[in-house]
């Protein structure tokens, strides 16, 4: 096992640790709770087979809806931006992706800040939609993945600034 493998195993026990024993009991504002999880999803390695990350995306986000109780949403919304990411990497990073030279750690600010938004307002707007699964509560649904994508947004894009690996 090399150590970059051991690193990902690390981040993706403790991001899960983090989330449900201090994450899942903060309701910021009455309902506001970050979901940094995901992080494991955007940090992963670009070269990573597709089917293990499909896997383990599932795998973490069926973990958090187990210690929460929640019913596979996390689960399905896990999915979906781990499926959704190669279109994310592509659109934000162009050609650095195709040629599979992009490197989180390296890339510009906005770039960083672009993959962010696009992947956790995806695993909100599937989230809070699954959650609350009702038409006639759009504007819930709206208000919830607005507030809690930018607290996610901020948080995510702290903890990747404060926590950057200086790789090449």
């Amino acid at each position: 096992m090399n150590r970059d493998t051991l690193l990902h195993i690390i981040r993706f026990i403790s991001l899960i640790l983090i989330q449900v024993l201090i994450l899942n009991h903060v309701d910021f504002l009455g309902y506001l709770n970050p979901y940094i999880y995901i992080i494991f999803i955007l940090l992963a390695p670009i070269n990573i087979n597709k089917s293990l990350f499909l896997l383990l995306s599932f795998i973490l986000g069926l973990t958090i809806d187990i210690f929460g109780d929640s019913g596979g949403v996390h689960a399905a919304a896990c999915l979906v931006i781990a499926f959704f990411r190669p279109i994310a990497l592509r659109t934000v990073f162009g050609l650095s992706y195709e040629f599979q030279t992009v490197k989180l750690s390296n890339t510009r600010f906005g770039e960083k800040l672009a993959y962010v938004i696009l992947l956790v307002l995806t695993h909100h707007i599937v989230l809070f939609s699954l959650e609350i699964f009702n038409f006639s509560h759009i504007l819930l649904i709206a208000k919830k993945t607005l507030f809690t994508s930018l607290f996610t947004i901020v948080i995510t894009m702290l903890i990747l600034v404060l926590f950057r690996r200086n790789d090449s």
